[in-house]
């Protein structure tokens, strides 16, 4: 009779207060220590037996405390503007002897013609974890088919979607997938020192994704083309300048193909297809509808 051990580790989150941390403890058994980290210690997570802790990434010692003891790191940040908070959780973990890290990073880190002030900063941050000793894997997606929900409220109102290049291909991903990639490497070995593209399973244009939204909807939509200046306006009511710079600029090399390659990885992990653009959407009606 053969006898399976489960080993239990203890996992640290950080970007608890975000999208993906929350769906990646969704995806960790049950037996995991698991401790999510974020500025004021409230998150939205209430699953049993995970642990909430405060830390300030401008404080390394609060990220010591946080760390110690922890087999595996998630490491999610989102300020390109802050490079020392990448920097801080690196050494932080160096000093707590983590023993694995896995950074939510991007596909775009491969394109060399891609110089932004987003991609730029990613490139950095893997550089560092790289050279920390810690053993390390890169979760490399494309956009967040999330995205999508800046239209919700246009379609609500008008039926009507905004993109810059709306004729332009990407190979977007659910975000609930690049959760579960995730939850399976963090802490096993066999995924120590491997770099992982993730992607959806078609590369899609806005006006494709928005004529999925009115299959779904059951509703005309209309998607309606950007110009630069436009979409740059757009994006600097939410964004600091830099980035809304970055942002058109990743349009602009929308346009130009590098961002239509799918890949397997997803399922390579999972053991499962990527979900595409019309599940996504359908599980999350009520959110346009």
């Amino acid at each position: 009779m053969t006898t399976t051990v489960t080993t239990s580790r203890h996992i640290v989150l950080t970007g608890a207060t975000g999208q993906i941390a929350p769906l990646v403890v969704r995806h960790l058994a049950a037996h995991h220590r698991i401790t999510l980290a974020s500025r004021t210690a409230r998150t939205t997570t209430q699953r049993p037996g995970v642990t909430h802790v405060a830390c300030d990434y401008d404080a390394p010692d609060s990220l010591v405390d946080a760390f110690v003891g922890a087999d595996a790191l998630f490491v999610v940040t989102n300020d390109p503007t802050r490079p020392e908070h990448d920097r801080n959780i690196v050494r932080a973990a160096a000093e707590a002897s983590v023993g694995h890290i896995v950074k939510l990073s991007a596909a775009a880190v491969h394109d060399s013609a891609a110089q932004d002030l987003v991609t730029q900063w990613q490139r950095g941050n893997e550089e560092g974890i790289r050279a920390s000793g810690i053993p390390w894997t890169m979760i490399q997606p494309r956009l967040f088919m999330s995205h999508a929900l800046a239209w919700a409220s246009s379609i609500r109102r008008a039926g009507v979607t905004y993109a810059l290049h709306p004729h332009s291909r990407n190979a977007c991903i659910a975000p609930e997938d690049i959760a579960e990639a995730s939850a399976r490497v963090l802490g096993d070995g066999k995924h120590h020192f491997q770099s992982y593209q993730l992607t959806g399973p078609q590369s899609l244009t806005a006006h494709e994704q928005s004529a999925v939204l009115a299959e779904l909807l059951g509703r005309p939509i209309v998607c309606r083309e950007l110009s630069r200046a436009e979409a740059h306006a757009s994006y600097s009511r939410r964004y600091s300048p830099a980035m809304a710079d970055a942002l058109v600029d990743g349009a602009e090399r929308q346009l130009a193909g590098a961002k239509a390659r799918t890949t397997n990885t997803v399922e390579q992990l999972t053991g499962r297809p990527a979900t595409t653009f019309a599940e996504w959407a359908a599980g999350h009606k009520d959110r346009f509808a």
